[in-house]
This record gives C-alpha cells, structure tokens and sequence, in this order.
C-alpha cells in the first residue's frame, strides 16, 4: 500500500504525515504537489492524504480554495473510482469544501483556537476503547443539518467521537461544540475519511503517546 500526501500553500503538517507514515509506520510515501494532477502511479488500495495546516491561508473559507487546486480535481476524480482518500484537520475541511464529505466544519463555539491533547473513540464499535489524540483548530465544530446527521447515523458513517478519558461521550469532552461529539466521518462508500484531530502527533514513542498508531491500523489495517 502506497501513501501520498499532498502538499498545499500553507500546510504545515504535511511533514509529520510523511514521518508518522515513512518513519514509524514504514510505509511507502510520495509527495505530492498542489499544482501537479499525476495520480497514475496509485491505485484504489492506495490512500491520499490531505494534512493539516492553513491551505491557501484560509483565505475565503478553510479549505474553499484548495478544492479547486489541479491536484484536488484529481483527487476528487480518484475518490469517485474508489480510491482511499484521508483528511486531517484542515483536509477534512477541504473534503467537505469538495463535497467529497457532508456537512461543514464551523469555528469552534467557544470562538478560540484550541491545542491540546483529548480523547477520541471509534463510533462505528461499541466496544471500542478510548484514545488520547492532539487537536489544533480554530474551525473544528462539525455541523450538518438533521436529515444529512440521520444519514451519517443510519449508514455508520460517523467515524470517531470526542469523548473523556474513560470513553463517556459527554459535553465536557467535545473541544469546539461539534454536532453530537462528531470527530471524523466517512462517506457511504467508506473510502474517504475525514477527521479533526492529528493521529499522526502521536505515533511515536519519543512524543509520549503512540494512540495514534491504533487510528492508522484501524483505517488501514497497518501493523
């Protein structure tokens, strides 16, 4: 399985996408630039990444330009014939803005940029045990309207919830007032993955925490 992640204007978490992977997860990696549309070299088992960052300066909206970046229509075009696409942060933002995803990602409701670690658990199991993974975001609060969050309940495509450290879905837990604790979520084909929070900083043991190595190998059954 081959990884590419691509690097747009203002990313700035590309790098340790490309270390998470390269390094400590010793997957193939190429880069991949925003003004370039060569995808030919992967396959639908492959998986595109879009990292966090502040793609085109979020200018406009978070994300709104980037979607029209030449990489991106062949993203889209790569997403569309089954291909594994995975946004992080600001690329969940730019699926959304793509319509690659439903809904929206808003500023956080309590109007300020929020660093830290919190926990995360998979939605999609009821027996799933919670992960402390770091956020950093000003325009994390997933938003969609009733009937699109009836759909995403209905198909499990809600990926990951904010939670506490003993895997309690609570108020108290959600770090920018997204709709129903929503941390990440998938299309109906299950192929692109979008989330707020960065597995990618914790995936190492020189950083203190290596949950995000458990997110990796639940997308993409990775060792």
């Amino acid at each position: 399985m081959k990884f590419g992640v691509v690097v747009f204007p203002g990313s700035n978490c590309d790098r340790d996408v490309i270390e998470a992977l390269r390094t400590d997860l010793n997957q193939e990696v190429i880069e991949l630039w925003h003004k370039d549309k060569d995808l030919s070299m992967f396959n639908v088992e492959d998986c595109i990444v879009l990292p966090g960052g502040f793609s085109y300066g979020d200018y406009l909206r978070c994300g709104a330009i980037a979607k029209f970046s030449p990489m991106m229509q062949s993203v889209i075009e790569f997403a569309n014939k089954g291909g594994r696409v995975l946004g992080i942060c600001n690329g969940f933002q730019i699926l959304c803005e793509s319509g690659l995803l439903p809904g929206v990602l808003l500023r956080n409701s309590h109007q300020q940029f929020v660093c830290k670690n919190v926990y995360i658990k998979d939605a999609t199991s009821e027996h799933s045990s919670c992960m402390k993974i770091p956020v950093a975001h000003g325009e994390g609060r997933y938003f969609a309207d009733e009937a699109t969050l009836e759909e995403l309940e209905m198909h499990r495509q809600i990926m990951y919830r904010y939670c506490d450290d003993k895997g309690s879905v609570t108020h108290a837990s959600n770090p920018n007032g997204a709709t129903h604790n929503i941390a990440g979520i998938c299309n109906k084909e299950r192929n692109v993955i979008g989330m707020m929070p960065h597995p990618e900083r914790a995936c190492n043991a020189a950083l203190g925490n290596e949950d995000g190595r458990k997110i990796f190998a639940h997308l993409f059954q990775l060792n």
